[in-house]
């Protein structure tokens, strides 16, 4: 049995006795790892192989922000497939998505401190001076307040807090005089008129140069919020006021937090996702600790590490008790109704709870920090990837991965609490997955569709700041780091602020406001000095014995989550019915259906109809349960709806310089060859066929026979299309788009239907690409001629040992050619120069500006207007039936176009134009669903 925590810490005895454990505890940088590290059965991790991945960690970052500076800076970020620069303005729109971008070079800004933290010392040096020389903040563009607070403030903040600390270790940062504190505070003072309301909560969005309410924001008519946006100010305004004894920022900031706790739902404790910013009515009364909350919490408790201020604990530890009591149903974290805890909300998880076990950690409750850490890992093992949302037994809800690091985050803190080298696996798991699935060659590409292996042409700054942080962090022994990060907390952007802050130009009076809405059990506050004896025991089986009940959770058992009331309520009265659970055929259901105010009526085709009249049910808390089942029987019916439908298909590039680097999503045909009963799929080279329509006789059998036909929608069925090319020997074929410009990224994905007739004739496998993923295929045969692409269910693992093989017998050709022109003299010399024009490059890895993996992300294929089609999965969505393994999904995708100035935004120009040209289509919302909810 552990031992019992130590009792509370208060005011002056915290500062002797809990401020060091919670210096520790911030930073996961603790004694018992290398305790528990090198215990007999442990399995601990060599110390070589250990610094091995710490190096492999530094080599992708170098990788991802080296091609960031070369061909995005100084745009805001990198668009790794077409290695360029995303610039609002100059690319189609993705809505809310682009609201982090400012032109304000945000990798640049979000990177700052994480090269200190990596030991790139002279990079860091040249990175601030760019800074400082290049970023302008008075641009003319609206900008989400809450992005630019963790990413830009933030950057700004930890940037300024490394390089003071350089600065008086005497070797680098010698020049500096505070010009990012500088920055910070003018951004600072651009983002408060956003905090002009009644009730202190800022509005969503501001413009940079005109603010909110000036007749050219072109914002300020917002009138909702999500709790994090509101909630996640405190580090970062907090700090800037402790910098710069400016008390204003801590102000706004602690005003927001005070009007949250005092909206919070009384009897539960609970906060929903979205609030009016005026009224403080809460307008999405759902709660959960994903998206929308997430950070709130994770600010209340570090506002306390940082700013010493026991209020804000207080207010998290009542909050931890009820999501402990309603949300945590271990090792699931589901939503719930604040007014009606006992029921969920949902029947599926996002992708962003994933730093809750770390903040589990830092609380001190390692327990079900373990478990749903082992339960997010399973899921990974499953998909690679941990998809934006995924439901209870663990089937793909949204397929998308923009590589977000928050799992990494998490692992990096259970490995500092536990010492277990368990988590030292799961690292290595996580740069190999990086490495072998989003590795292009101008960086990292986020996932489209986890089920597939397809990409995304976006790599998003967090990437940078957070990622490669933590990996390298879990990793790093002590003597690695150039200055000692228990100095530090990190805030959500992973940005080093220093503990020191908590004692200085303190000018915000501590009033404890909580204890003024509500009466506080002291029970609550029991892990308030954090007992390390509870959270790290000597027994190194200890994370074992919890995890081990979790290793078959995802693929073998599929539990369904059990609702709070069933757990609860045991042998006394039954829980509501649920709609996954109802039987028409059932007379107990049908009696709950009649109490519940909702009538079966049948209909001729062998199909139940349901509807429901309020007034007819037996109490309003029997029509509020009818009214709950109503909706989870409308969401069911649709999944059902979409798990009928094909799932999306990859076409992957694997000959050279692609060695399947390059994954496009492809739509299915309803005939035909099915991939997913043929694991290894069909590969071979692509051939373009006469006529390009396909819709009558090939022309040219010869040149597609034994290959996969490329042909263009239009002009006759597809079926049609299928059985000419069939017939002319081909082993396969892609339809390629004719609407100029169309896109995965922007428009749903559909199946090809049949002509009505019996196409079982059909058996060579046809999928269809949009126009932009087709152009890739294209432009690869003009630039390689001979292109190799394997259609499948999902993408293979990439050839390493052909791109090996290529690599060196390039090198030696290198070579060859070397000693050839040493020996032959200037003449052949000058004969060798000429060479290169025509034929373009000669390596096995194309250069970034040429045609090569990286831009080949996101391609379509041919289909004809007048083929009959059937509309498909959304990418959002697409649950794949359970219990099945390697399912995947798609990330949003949007963009938006604002104007602005001082530095040359113009894209840097690469041999690329001519990929490039037409990749300008308006991107709309892919998912207005995935708006609302992410």
């Amino acid at each position: 049995m552990a031992p019992s925590a130590p009792p509370p810490c208060r005011a002056a005895e915290r500062a002797a006795r809990c401020r060091r454990p919670w210096r520790l505890l911030a930073l996961g940088l603790l004694s018992a790892s290398s305790v528990l590290a090198a215990a007999p059965g442990a399995g601990a991790m060599s110390r070589e192989e250990k610094r091995r991945l710490g190096n492999q960690v530094l080599e992708m970052f170098d990788h991802a922000y080296s091609n960031y500076m070369e061909h995005a800076y100084p745009a805001d970020e990198l668009m790794p497939l077409t290695c360029r620069g995303r610039v609002r303005g100059q690319e189609p729109s993705r809505g809310d998505v682009d609201d982090a971008l400012g032109k304000f070079s945000l990798t640049l800004i979000d990177t700052l401190d994480t090269l200190v933290v990596l030991n790139k010392t002279k990079e860091f040096e040249e990175a601030v001076k760019k800074v400082i020389k290049d970023v302008n903040l008075d641009n003319d563009i609206v900008v989400s307040v809450f992005e630019t607070n963790i990413r830009v403030l933030g950057g700004l903040l930890g940037g300024h807090s490394v390089a003071i600390m350089l600065k008086e270790k005497g070797e680098y940062m010698q020049w500096y005089n505070g010009e990012l504190l500088h920055m910070a505070k003018e951004l600072g003072y651009k983002l408060l008129p956003a905090f002009n309301t009644t009730s202190g909560l800022p509005y969503p969005r501001v413009n940079l140069k005109f603010g909110v309410r000036h007749p050219e924001a072109r914002t300020g008519t917002e009138t909702d919020t999500c709790t994090a946006c509101a909630g996640t100010l405190i580090l970062e305004f907090a700090a800037l006021s402790r910098f710069t004894g400016t008390s204003i920022f801590e102000e706004y900031a602690r005003k927001a937090l005070d009007f949250i706790w005092e909206k919070r739902q009384r009897s539960s404790n609970l906060v929903g996702v979205t609030i009016n910013i005026h009224t403080g009515d809460w307008v999405r009364k759902d709660s959960g600790v994903g998206a929308g909350i997430d950070s709130y919490y994770e600010y209340l408790l570090k506002a306390y590490v940082l700013l010493g201020d026991d209020s804000f604990l207080e207010r998290f530890n009542t909050h931890y008790d009820a999501i402990m009591r309603y949300i945590s149903q271990p090792p699931l974290l589901l939503d719930v109704h604040i007014h009606k805890p006992m029921l969920n909300a949902r029947t599926w998880m996002d992708s962003l709870l994933a730093f809750f076990p770390g903040l589990q950690v830092l609380k001190g409750d390692i327990r079900p920090a373990i478990e749903t850490h082992e339960m997010l890992y399973q899921v990974i093992k499953k998909h690679n990837f941990l998809p934006e949302a995924f439901t209870t037994d663990f089937r793909v809800h949204w397929a998308q991965h923009p590589l977000r690091p928050e799992f990494a985050e998490s692992t990096y803190f259970l490995y500092k609490a536990t010492g277990d080298p368990y988590y030292l696996e799961v690292g290595k798991t996580l740069i190999e997955n990086l490495n072998k699935y989003a590795r292009v060659p101008c960086g990292f590409a986020a996932m489209k569709d986890v089920r597939t292996g397809s990409h995304e042409d976006r790599m998003d700054s967090f990437f940078l700041a957070e990622m490669f942080k933590y990996l390298y962090l879990l990793f790093a022994d002590k003597e690695d780091m150039i200055f000692d990060i228990e100095d530090y907390i990190f805030t959500t952007e992973a940005h080093l602020l220093p503990l020191w802050l908590s004692t200085t130009n303190q000018t915000i009076s501590k009033k404890n406001t909580t204890t003024e809405y509500t009466e506080l059990d002291d029970s609550n506050f029991d892990w308030t000095c954090p007992n390390t004896q509870i959270l790290f025991p000597n027994d190194p089986m200890f994370a074992q014995s919890i995890r081990e009940p979790l290793k078959n959770v995802v693929d073998k058992s599929c539990p369904r989550g059990i609702s709070r009331a069933e757990e609860s309520l045991g042998s006394g009265p039954k829980p509501p019915l649920r709609a996954r659970d109802f039987m028409a055929s059932n007379p107990e259901h049908l009696e709950i259906l009649k109490k519940m105010g909702v009538s079966l009526i049948h209909l001729k085709d062998g199909r139940v109809q349901l509807v429901q009249h309020a007034v007819q049910a037996a109490s309003s808390l029997d029509a509020e349960d009818g009214l709950r089942f109503m909706q989870e029987m409308i969401e069911l019916s649709s999944q059902q709806q979409k798990e009928q439908q094909l799932p999306p298909r990859a076409v992957q590039i694997v000959s050279h310089p692609f060695f399947g680097r390059v994954v496009l999503t492809a739509g299915p045909a309803q005939f035909g060859m099915d991939l997913s009963k043929h694991k290894a799929g069909t590969r071979g080279f692509v051939a373009t066929i006469k006529p390009y329509n396909g819709c009558s006789e090939i022309t040219n059998p010869e040149a597609v026979k034994d290959k996969i036909a490329l042909m263009q929608r239009g002009q006759c069925m597809f079926a049609e299309k299928a059985r000419n090319i069939q017939k002319a020997g081909a082993i396969g074929g892609i339809v390629i788009d004719d609407n100029e410009g169309s896109s995965s990224d922007t428009a749903p994905l559909f199946q090809m239907a049949g002509d009505g007739k019996n196409t079982d004739d059909i058996t060579i496998p046809m999928l269809f690409l949009f126009n932009k993923e087709g152009n890739i295929i294209l432009d690869a045969i003009r630039e390689y001629e001979a292109v190799e692409v394997l259609l499948s269910d999902k993408a293979k693992d990439r050839d390493l040992e052909m791109e090996n093989m290529d690599q060196k017998l390039t090198e030696n050709d290198s070579h060859k050619q070397n000693s050839e022109e040493a020996a032959s003299g200037s003449q052949d010399v000058g004969a060798a120069s000429e060479e290169p024009e025509e034929g373009g490059e000669s390596s096995d890895v194309a250069e970034p500006g040429s045609l090569s993996p990286a831009n080949a992300d996101s391609a379509s294929v041919p289909t004809s207007h007048q083929d009959s089609y059937v509309p498909g999965t959304e990418e959002a969505g697409a649950p794949e039936p359970a219990c099945t393994s390697g399912d995947n999904q798609p990330q949003e995708q949007k963009t938006e176009t604002e104007s602005d100035s001082k530095v040359n935004w113009d894209n840097k120009v690469t041999p690329m134009e001519s990929i490039l040209a037409d990749w300008n289509e308006d991107i709309e919302a892919f998912e207005m669903m995935e708006k609302d909810e992410l």
